[in-house]
């Protein structure tokens, strides 16, 4: 097994640790990157050299660069990058406030941007890489009371559609992963709640906030399998474009992009008839 190096931002808990201790572990060398390097000591002091540790907050554009540059200069090549940054924030849209609104979007969505942009010259120049872009099974369903974090999935999940063409030719590939519900800490500590208001409390939101405190929804997720999963992604060629995760992600988005799918049927006739009379016009 030759040993590869690995870029990961958000490593200090959640599929980002554990990513980092499952690469370091079978003899990878890591540059993991989160807000309080100190987070990850207990493995520097263990792995040494093979582990780079640098502290980033990825909605600093400067520092998105600067630790970018750093890490190929001082590793020299970086098989695979993992934009894992993200945090979840629960609230009706209504609730949110506008700088909840504008933490989540930089964070999950333009934070996974810049790291991307600062990252293909790089790759590009190799001629070749992989990225891994944590996404989620909420990149294709959506729940009410997680408005903006869907926004945010979705988004980046849009994002790479356009991108993965665009950089193909340069040997770079791309994979969208998208777990289902996991036993980490992502719903618990590192998840921001708006200010919940009594008027949600008989409808859909409401439902939802009481099956998540009554510890309702099934979490079938098994942490370490999901890791070993997207570790063995990136020796698949070509890169496999989304990774779903999970019995309930399978379940879920198969059921939501059939029902769209008939939903798309059911507009074709209407589709059809707003062309214009005759040949299309190539204008």
């Amino acid at each position: 097994m030759h040993q590869s190096t690995w870029f990961i931002t958000g490593t200090s808990s959640g599929f980002g640790r554990r990513l980092t201790e499952a690469l370091l572990e079978r003899g990878d060398r890591v540059a993991a990157t989160l807000r309080r390097p100190d987070g990850l000591a207990e493995l520097a002091e263990r792995y040494g050299d093979r582990l780079w540790v640098r502290a980033l907050d990825v909605t600093d554009p400067v520092a998105v660069r600067t630790v970018v540059d750093e890490a190929f200069a001082d590793l020299g090549r970086i098989d695979v990058v993992v934009n894992n940054a993200g945090y979840a924030l629960f609230g009706a849209a209504e609730e949110l406030t506008d700088e909840q609104i504008a933490r989540q979007i930089d964070t999950n969505l333009v934070g996974s941007i810049r790291v991307t942009r600062a990252v293909i010259p790089h790759l590009r120049a190799q001629g070749a890489g992989r990225i891994l872009q944590l996404s989620s099974m909420g990149g294709q369903i959506a729940f009410p009371n997680l408005s903006l974090y869907h926004a945010t999935k979705w988004g980046i999940e849009g994002f790479f559609e356009s991108v993965i063409p665009e950089i193909a030719p340069f040997g770079i590939g791309v994979t969208l992963v998208e777990p289902g519900s996991a036993r980490t800490e992502f719903a618990g500590s590192s998840a921001a709640q708006a200010e919940p208001m009594a008027v949600y409390d008989d409808t859909p939101v409401g439902e939802m906030r009481r099956a998540a405190a009554a510890g309702e929804f099934p979490v079938p997720g098994d942490p370490a399998k999901i890791v070993a999963a997207i570790i063995d992604s990136v020796d698949v060629e070509p890169a496999p474009r989304r990774l779903l995760l999970g019995s309930d992600a399978y379940h879920l988005v198969q059921e939501a992009l059939t029902t769209r799918l008939a939903e798309v049927e059911a507009t074709k006739d209407l589709a059809l008839s707003t062309d214009v009379d005759g040949p299309a016009d190539t204008r």
